[in-house]
């Protein structure tokens, strides 16, 4: 099957998510009458696979302070996780399966947070990561590091792989002096068999070459990533010259060979297909980083002809990955005849109360620690309509970026440019209520761990940084009617990839196409010189080339800034004592046909 966007859609949707759990051990074959073949020695057995959990434990959402709902009515959690895995090993027997992950463990929720930042699991005699008691309390045999494990810093992520009972595999996370593996590449397994003939389990660890950009910070002449593909060449047919007779690649790359940062990456991002494609002897990949829903997906390796199943399942505890091997002895070895994939859906089930009450106590500590009040608003302020509209509650988040930029650059170089900030809508749920404030309101409005930085820009620069942003609206003609739900997400644009810029006037055109759309682009009354210079308050994963915007990650970079954003916006409402929306609040921004707002 060529590896291109169609084919891998329409085969992702190919299989449901509760598929019935089969048998662990094939059964014997019926006798032959009189004298025949010795029947042959068969075996099957299965792989249990998550990815991109990010700190979800319990099916909970610490922004809302309530159960974790969506719109498809998923569940999330290593607690309902638990669960499933419990019923496939009673189905198939323990001794005939495995668990991995696929990487993106240790940040995502404001559990995880807390015993990074707020309580971290690096000050002496501190307390032990939830995501390791949970993991290892399900009984997890590997896992592959995420690009998200290294937001916290290498520390961290090392007190985090000492607590877990079982390995953290990254065969391209490599020592930037050495070149030698910084983490174990893969593990081995061995499975008993009925037949006296172990099954030889190898797992290889791949993550995302992104890290290099994307935790700059954090792993710049430490450790180096090279490509995936790369890697799994290498290590693959090592694997088999030990002896392994199936082999799973756990990694966290998605399935499309494409990449989210243009030419800022070194490496594709997403190259878990083409890793299958080109790379002999991988009988089965767990996918992960895309969060996007794979039951199975078959790629053929173009030097064997053979397929290899590719599976993901989806985010954050809501699927379980199952892959079905059976195998057949022959030659003196076994033999992989057929492999299967699909996922279990964790809606199914309830929540496993060993792990629910293990980690009770955190998850208290937590919910306490998220429902502080930090300050009051004057008016309630709401994300529902700021894909299309410019919203009191972004304008929020730009003016503590630009107010924490200026002080920074205060008496400077650059103290005198003007200063305009970038952001997005990251949620369309998150608000602000009129009264009291709680952490987990302000936190609710950045889910993200990014920081802040300054960069240069040319008002040439930004007129293309926002024409490249205004790609997110479908193209509308003056005469056609306007519904909200159908205009944003253009060419499957994510909400956090449309930025709104604060400081300037401007107007996007929804009739125009892509490319001509920013229409009387202004800063203080008057057009914008495209001469002129300005610096953008902007989060580091924009500035590192996320989400490809044009000249924002070649830009000079005046300032950064190594606290997150939402502890920024935390202390200036803690600072402040109370958010009054008539000192920040403007409409900058609209959408327009032929001069006629569209609002």
């Amino acid at each position: 099957m060529p590896l291109n966007r169609r084919t891998f859609l329409e085969s992702s949707v190919a299989v449901g998510a509760g598929a019935a759990l089969t048998t662990g051990v094939a059964a014997a074959p019926a006798q032959a009458h009189g004298p025949g073949p010795r029947p042959a020695k068969r075996y099957s057995f299965t792989v249990m696979g998550t990815t991109d959990l990010h700190g979800n434990v319990f099916n909970w959402d610490y922004f809302t302070d309530k159960e974790f709902d969506d719109k498809a009515h998923n569940d999330v959690g290593l607690a309902k996780i638990s669960t499933l895995v419990n019923r496939v090993r009673e189905a198939k027997g323990r001794r005939n399966t495995l668990l991995i992950d696929a990487g993106d463990t240790i940040q995502g929720t404001q559990l995880s947070y807390y015993y990074a930042k707020v309580d971290p699991i690096t000050r002496a005699g501190g307390p032990v990561h939830p995501m390791a008691q949970a993991m290892n309390a399900i009984g997890y045999d590997a896992a592959a590091l995420g690009n998200h494990e290294f937001n916290y810093g290498i520390p961290v992520l090392r007190k985090f792989e000492e607590q877990c009972d079982f390995p953290l595999l990254g065969a391209n996370a490599l020592d930037a002096k050495t070149l030698r593996p910084a983490f174990p590449p893969y593990s081995m397994h061995r499975l008993r068999t009925p037949h006296g003939r172990d099954v030889k389990v190898a797992v290889l660890g791949l993550t995302n070459p992104g890290i290099a950009i994307w935790d700059k910070a954090n792993v710049t002449g430490k450790m180096v990533f090279p490509g995936l593909e790369e890697q799994a060449a290498k290590w693959v047919p090592k694997l088999r010259s030990m002896g392994a007779d199936v082999v799973v690649v756990s990694a966290h790359s998605g399935s499309s060979g494409t990449s989210s940062y243009g030419d800022q990456l070194p490496h594709i991002e997403n190259a878990a297909g083409l890793v299958a494609e080109q790379v002999p002897g991988i009988d089965a990949i767990l996918v992960g980083h895309a969060h996007t829903e794979i039951p199975e997906y078959r790629v053929t390796n173009k030097e064997t002809g053979k397929d290899v199943v590719l599976s993901e399942p989806l985010k954050w505890g809501q699927r379980l990955t199952l892959f079905d091997f059976d195998l057949v002895w022959e030659k003196g070895r076994w033999v992989v005849e057929k492999v299967g994939a699909q996922v279990l859906n964790s809606n199914t089930v309830d929540e496993d109360p060993e792990i629910a009450g293990l980690l009770s106590d955190e998850h208290k500590k937590v919910v306490a620690y998220v429902n502080q009040v930090i300050g009051t608003s004057g008016a309630t302020m709401a994300t529902a309509d700021a894909p299309w509209k410019d919203e009191p509650i972004i304008d929020l988040i730009n003016h503590v970026q630009a107010e924490t930029v200026k002080a920074a650059l205060a008496g400077g170089e650059y103290a005198a440019l003007p200063v305009l900030s970038q952001a997005s809508c990251f949620s369309r749920t998150a608000a602000i209520p009129a009264g009291q404030v709680t952490i987990r309101d302000a936190a609710g409005l950045y889910p993200f761990e990014n920081t802040l930085e300054a960069r240069l820009l040319t008002g040439a620069q930004l007129k293309d940084y926002l024409e490249f942003s205004a790609r997110y609206y479908v193209q509308t003609p003056a005469d056609a009617p306007v519904e909200p739900a159908k205009l944003t997400n253009a060419g499957g644009i994510p909400d956090y990839n449309y930025d709104a810029v604060y400081g300037v006037t401007y107007e996007i055109d929804i009739a125009r196409p892509a490319g001509s759309r920013i229409v009387n682009l202004a800063f203080g009354g008057e057009p914008i010189d495209p001469a002129a210079r300005f610096v953008l308050a902007v989060n580091n994963y924009r500035a590192s080339g996320g989400g490809a915007f044009p000249h924002i990650a070649g830009a000079q970079q005046l300032w950064a800034n190594s606290d997150e954003i939402r502890n920024t916006i935390i202390q200036w409402v803690q600072a402040k004592g109370s958010i009054d929306p008539g000192r920040f609040a403007s409409v900058d921004w609209k959408l327009t046909r032929g001069g006629t707002p569209v609002f």
